[in-house]
């Protein structure tokens, strides 16, 4: 068990307001991943506490079909999807301040409620080509959920984004690619970067350059 009785209470309050079903899927294996079994019992044990989630579990290495189907290409993974699948991913478990980031981004996927400008919501109507937002966390780090739930934002509501989580400490080699010297660590097509918790404006700003 890795959410106390307490926590498990609240998260079941706060999931009293979620609207649509939603599915988490995890993806993981039993070997060579250090953070799966407690990434696969976290997602499961909050699939427990309302019946609007339901939870499906893949294998990496058995269950390529659906590695390929949901586009994961590293462990542990978790894919939230709704009506459809927005692109959204969590890659390392979401423990720690990124627990707010899967909390908030299941309440958004339910409700259908992405919060943004009307200005923002304008440009992502208009975009042409596809945007891939990573963003680069630790559990430890109080500024990351509000990247984090930005990127997601704008990718459930434009089908032209995709965002996706990456935690640190569990993928080095991609920190090291990204030259992730603090966090958060925004990254728009492997080329354009952000640090830190950037406004919306900022954000869309950045994204902007990914065109010229």
């Amino acid at each position: 068990m890795l959410l106390d009785k307490q926590t498990k209470k609240e998260v079941k309050k706060q999931f009293e307001s979620l609207k649509d079903s939603i599915k988490l899927t995890v993806f993981t294996q039993k070997i060579e991943c250090q953070y799966c079994e407690a990434n696969r019992n976290l997602v499961t044990e909050i699939s427990g506490l309302s019946d609007k989630i339901s939870l499906e579990v893949f294998d990496f290495q058995v269950d390529k079909d659906k590695t390929t189907e949901y586009k994961i290409d590293k462990i542990p993974a978790l894919a939230i999807t709704g009506k459809k699948d927005y692109g959204i991913r969590f890659f390392g478990i979401p423990a720690g301040y990124e627990f707010t980031s899967l909390l908030s981004t299941i309440n958004m996927i339910s409700t259908g409620d992405a919060s943004l400008s009307a200005d923002t919501k304008s440009f992502l109507d208009g975009l042409k080509k596809d945007i891939n937002i990573q963003v680069f966390v630790t559990p430890t780090c109080p500024y990351c959920p509000t990247a984090v739930f930005l990127a997601f934002r704008l990718a459930f509501y434009s089908d032209k984004v995709t965002a996706s989580m990456v935690e640190v400490s569990e993928f080095p080699h991609l920190a090291v690619k990204y030259e992730v010297q603090g966090v958060p660590r925004t990254v728009i097509n492997e080329k354009y970067s952000l640090e830190g918790a950037a406004p919306e404006e900022m954000l869309v700003e950045k994204i902007k350059e990914a065109f010229k």
